[in-house]
């Protein structure tokens, strides 16, 4: 803003309707899947994600902020809800805007693709077949699936800021 402040969001509440619970108007979260589902392994050791009272759960936020090197000016903010994926698709765009010369909207507009310690997941609908192809040939094992990122953030340019916001969700950019 004029006071030079930013903000860089991602929203979760884990589920389309988080808990299933709402106070004052606000849908609670259910990021208690964020922990283990058991408390003790096979051998007996607890797990260090185990629910606990003063625990907070693991999560995939990665909101970003992007400044200049040399001005030190914010030069980008950028968020996205969608659990594990978030990663994903904050890395994907910060690629497009920052290594493929892209502006903001254009790379939040690319497939969203990535792999979470698995297979290679690519967005359904969305790459196109020889990419998928040539990670087959390649060996990858390759997961076709949606992904409803959800992306959202602004980009100084030469003009001055620049909103953009995906596609896939019911989010626009407005504003001056």
């Amino acid at each position: 803003d004029s006071q030079g402040m930013a903000v860089s969001m991602t929203s979760s509440i884990e589920d389309g309707f988080g808990s299933r619970l709402m106070v004052n108007g606000y849908l609670l979260n259910n990021e208690l899947t964020d922990f283990s589902f058991t408390s003790v392994d096979a051998a007996g050791v607890p797990v260090a994600n185990r629910v606990e009272p003063g625990k907070r759960p693991r999560s995939s936020m990665s909101p970003l902020l992007v400044f200049d090197k040399k001005s030190k000016r914010l030069t980008m903010s950028l968020g996205s809800p969608g659990g594990s994926a978030i990663i994903n698709y904050v890395g994907k765009t910060l690629l497009g805007t920052q290594d493929w010369g892209l502006n903001l909207q254009q790379a939040i507009n690319l497939p969203n693709f990535g792999s979470r310690n698995g297979p290679t997941e690519l967005e359904l609908g969305r790459t196109p077949q020889f990419v998928v192809d040539a990670l087959r040939a390649r060996g990858h094992e390759v997961v076709l699936n949606e992904q409803t990122s959800g992306l959202q953030g602004v980009e100084r340019n030469a003009q001055g800021w620049f909103g953009a916001a995906d596609p896939r969700r019911e989010g626009t950019a407005k504003g001056e």
